[in-house]
C-alpha cells in the first residue's frame, strides 16, 4: 500500500496572504518531505495592489503581475499554488465559489487547512475566505453533494482535516488569541525569500520579520526550560478551530 503523503492546503483570500501569514508554516511541511497546496481566492488586484495603481497600470496587468509574484513566492515556499480569480474588494461568498472550493478539498484530500481568521474589521476579503473555506471543508464532506454536477466517490469525499486560522494583521482587533505557536526558526529563510518575491507590498517585509521574532520570543516563553532553543528563533501564531482529538494529553 502506497503512505499517503500529509497535506497542508492554505486557503488565500489575496495573492500575498499566504506568504505574510503562514509561509514559515509552509516552508517547514515542504522541508519535511510534505506537500503543500496554495489556493488564492483573488489577485488582490484591487485592494492590495496599491503601488500598481500608483504607476498607473491597467487592473488586467496588475492582476498579471500578481500571479506573478505569487508563484514566485509559492515556488520558495516549496509549494504549489492555483488562482480562482474571484475578485477582491469585495470577495464575495457565493455558491459557485464555494463548490470550486469544494471541488479543491476533494482533488487536494488536505491532512491540515490554513486559513484566515472569522473576523477582521479592516478587510472584509477575509472573514469571508474563512467562512467559504470552512463551509466547503463540511461540503467535502457529504457524499451527497455534488460538484459541476457529478457526485463523488467515497474515496473522494475527505475526512476532517484540523483547522487553523493564521494571525492577522491586526490581532487585537480581529480577536485573535494564539492557541498554538509554531516554531519556523529553521524554515524561516524561506519565508524570507518568499517574502521579497512580493515587491507589491513591499512595506510589509519589516513587519512581518519583526512579527516572526516577537513571536519566537514566546516560542521559547512556552516551549520549557530545557529545550535548547536558539536565540534567534521565529515563530508564527495560530489558532485551532475544531476540538483536537487525542488519548495522550501532552
Amino acid at each position: 500500500m502506497t503512505e499517503t503523503v500529509p497535506t497542508l492546503l492554505v486557503v488565500s483570500a489575496h495573492a500575498g496572504d499566504f506568504v505574510w501569514r503562514a509561509g514559515g508554516a509552509i516552508a517547514a511541511a515542504t522541508m519535511r518531505g510534505e506537500r503543500a497546496v496554495v489556493v488564492c481566492l483573488s489577485y488582490g488586484e484591487r485592494g492590495e495592489s496599491a503601488s500598481q495603481w500608483l504607476q498607473g497600470k491597467p487592473l488586467a496587468e496588475i492582476k498579471a503581475i500578481r500571479r506573478q509574484e505569487a508563484e514566485a513566492a509559492a515556488t520558495a515556499l516549496g509549494a504549489e499554488v492555483e488562482f480562482l480569480d474571484l475578485g477582491d474588494y469585495p470577495l464575495l461568498e457565493t455558491p459557485e465559489a464555494v463548490e470550486k472550493l469544494v471541488g479543491v478539498f476533494r482533488r487536494v484530500q488536505p491532512t491540515v487547512v490554513l486559513t484566515h481568521p472569522l473576523a477582521d474589521p479592516y478587510n472584509g476579503d477575509h472573514p469571508a475566505a474563512a467562512r467559504m473555506a470552512l463551509q466547503a471543508r463540511i461540503l467535502a464532506q457529504a457524499i451527497g453533494v455534488a460538484v459541476d454536477g457529478r457526485f463523488p466517490t467515497t474515496d473522494e469525499i475527505i475526512g476532517a482535516p484540523p483547522v487553523f486560522f493564521f494571525e492577522p494583521h491586526q490581532p487585537e482587533q480581529s480577536d485573535f488569541k494564539p492557541n498554538v505557536l509554531l516554531d519556523v526558526t529553521t524554515a524561516f529563510p524561506l519565508k524570507q525569500k518568499a517574502m521579497e518575491c512580493l515587491p507589491a507590498q513591499k512595506h510589509m517585509w519589516e513587519y512581518y520579520t519583526q512579527l516572526a521574532i516577537r513571536r519566537g520570543v514566546q516560542v521559547k516563553r512556552n516551549a520549557g526550560p530545557n529545550l535548547g532553543l536558539p536565540v534567534d528563533t521565529r515563530g508564527e501564531a495560530y489558532m485551532r478551530y475544531y476540538p483536537q482529538v487525542t488519548d495522550v494529553l501532552e
